[in-house]
């Protein structure tokens, strides 16, 4: 008998514990440096929290709607009470979506975007695996504007 690692409301909730960090971590920010701050060639924490708004929940409907549509990172946030009230708006609607897929869906294939073709439980790690990446490059800016970030086990 096989017994599983996780089980779907598992995985749903420690993807949201993810994000509920991201959030603080987006929190942490002084505005301006949101907006501005870089180093190294690498885009700024508030290009990085849009490129995450712009993937997991439109993925998720994707998945759910079985359409392949692609995806912008352009979105029109321009302040951080923008960027926090958007990944608000996203989080309840993340939870509603995955809780419409099927267990015997996880295995099938699904084209993301139009441009990533692996199965769906791929997918959705893929969402966190991006948030995590990205959210410790914001952890590694706020250190070096001398700031704290939130632990990383407060998820």
């Amino acid at each position: 008998m096989s017994t599983a690692f996780m089980t779907q409301e598992q995985f749903l909730n420690h993807w949201q514990g993810h994000r509920n960090l991201t959030r603080k971590t987006i929190e942490k920010f002084p505005e301006k440096d949101l907006f501005e701050f870089r180093i190294g060639g690498m885009r700024t924490f508030a290009d990085l929290i849009k490129e995450l708004l712009s993937i997991a929940l439109p993925g998720l409907e994707g998945i759910i709607a079985d359409k392949t549509d692609g995806y912008s990172h352009d979105l029109p946030q321009a302040t951080k009470a923008e960027l926090l009230a958007e990944w608000d708006r996203q989080t309840p609607l993340i939870t509603e979506a995955y809780k419409q897929l099927k267990p015997e869906q996880f295995h099938e294939n699904y084209n993301l975007f139009g441009q990533y073709n692996a199965p769906i439980y791929e997918n959705l790690l893929y969402f966190m695996d991006n948030e995590v990446h990205h959210r410790a490059q914001g952890y590694v800016y706020l250190r070096a504007l001398g700031i704290e970030p939130p632990m990383f086990w407060e998820r």
